[in-house]
């Protein structure tokens, strides 16, 4: 009996801790790897672990006369938090070495699954404001540009957090930030204050971008986990529909109130020194990490990883290779140096990689696309272009990245044990699984 204690305990764990890296954004590899290893080492030969979109399965067979066992658990929450994945993260390299015990680790999850955040959510919020302050610098935007995206910023998280309190589904809350923002600089662009409203909805729909997660769903799509892929990406599609129908709807009243928009020119951006636009990538991609809950400790090394992707993005786009290509470069030069970096500041990859490539997100091209979309005749075509280049920009990135883990995760000691025993490179979780206790 108290071996079938310690058994249900075990898997309870795994359970526990497959449901917070889920929530969390983590790849369904990842997730699937982890269990495992805490699963092994705890003692549990050979489980049988299933990982969807919306649930986790465990079961174990011990001897052959013996009935099996079967857990099941629920993903429920799906927010960004990165404090919380990092403590998950910790908790499993402790379990590995031996650090806690089995009771010890079930106390630790339950605290941390209960337990709230010491960074207040004002703070979160001002740092969504910074955030799009950044990316707005980093537009070419003026003073002006940057205060009215900071305080749509605000607008659009005190209104999304209202909204989900009240469990209305992600697409409404995207479609009301999204025409949140472009009501907002419509209206500064009405008192006629020397602002270029395109560059302050672009910021926004930057900051609306930053919560969907094609990360894991291309994750999961190249590590072979197509169901659990397709569910995030129908979810990704849905979210980023829900940006275009609530900026297309703020434009339609900025075009019956006779407020003219213009759109950026996307040549704009060689005119801007690489400098500035660096700077606007670090301000952005740190103020997303710490809106996201993250370590304080990883912003320093994000900010610095965010400039300088930005500033190889560009230099590779002023060569003639097109956006593309540059996004995936500069991508890949994310994937390559945060894994060596995650492993100096103890959080997971996934923290600093998703934060670099923020700055990096097709908000520009969804802008350009709707605005040419608005137009008639010739500039239909180009509107719909500028929408494949902004899906291609996020293809781009995700895998980019992906690749670069892959890179640089076998030039770690024992690579080669680790190749054949994972299928696909790790974000979050420990490289190598450790023997069982004795």
């Amino acid at each position: 009996m108290a071996e079938d204690r310690t058994v249900n305990a075990t898997m309870d764990l795994c359970l526990r801790i497959g449901e917070m890296l889920l929530s969390s954004g983590a790849g369904a590899a990842d997730v699937t790897a982890t269990m495992q290893s805490v699963a092994r080492h705890l003692g549990l030969r050979n489980p049988v672990i299933d990982v969807t979109f919306t649930s986790l399965s465990m079961g174990f067979t011990g001897a052959a006369d013996e009935p099996p066992v079967a857990l099941f658990r629920q993903v429920v929450q799906r927010d960004i938090d990165y404090e919380d994945l990092s403590r998950v993260d910790q908790l499993v390299r402790d379990i590995l070495s031996d650090e806690v015990d089995l009771t010890d680790a079930r106390a630790t999850i339950a605290r941390i699954g209960s337990s709230g955040h010491h960074r207040r959510r004002g703070l979160v919020t001002a740092g969504y404001g910074v955030m799009c302050a950044g990316v707005a610098l980093m537009l070419g935007g003026n003073g002006a540009v940057m205060a009215v995206a900071a305080v749509a910023a605000v607008c659009i998280d005190r209104l999304q957090l209202r909204m989900g309190r009240r469990r209305l589904p992600n697409f409404y809350q995207q479609v009301a930030g999204a025409a949140v923002a472009t009501l907002l600089a419509v209206a500064a662009a009405s008192f006629d204050i020397g602002i270029d409203p395109s560059q302050a909805i672009t910021a926004n729909i930057i900051m609306l971008l930053s919560g969907i997660g094609f990360m894991g769903a291309l994750q999961d799509c190249l590590s072979g986990y197509y169901v659990t892929g397709s569910a995030r990406m129908t979810e990704a599609l849905l979210a980023t529909a829900g940006i275009i129908a609530g900026v297309s709807g703020g434009l339609a009243v900025a075009d019956v109130a006779g407020v003219s928009i213009g759109e950026i020119d996307p040549g704009g951006a060689d005119l801007m020194t690489v400098s500035v636009m660096a700077l606007g990538a670090a301000i952005c991609a740190a103020a997303f990490a710490f809106s996201a809950y993250a370590p304080k400790r990883v912003l320093a090394p994000i900010a610095l990883i965010a400039g300088g992707a930005m500033a190889i993005s560009q230099v590779i786009e002023s060569s003639g290779l097109g956006r593309t290509w540059s996004v995936a470069m500069a991508a890949f030069f994310i994937g390559l140096v945060s894994y060596g970096v995650s492993g100096w500041v103890s959080v997971p990859p996934l923290v600093v990689v998703v934060s670099a490539i923020v700055p990096m997100l097709p908000g520009l091209s969804i802008y350009r696309g709707l605005s040419l979309l608005g137009e008639a005749g010739a500039q239909t075509a180009a509107g719909i272009l500028a929408i494949v280049t902004a899906a291609s920009v996020a293809i781009a990135l995700a895998s980019g990245v992906i690749l670069g883990e892959y890179v640089a995760q076998p030039l770690r000691r024992e690579a080669r044990r680790m190749e054949r025993r994972l299928s696909g490179p790790r974000l979050v979780g420990p490289l190598r699984a450790r023997a069982a206790r004795r």
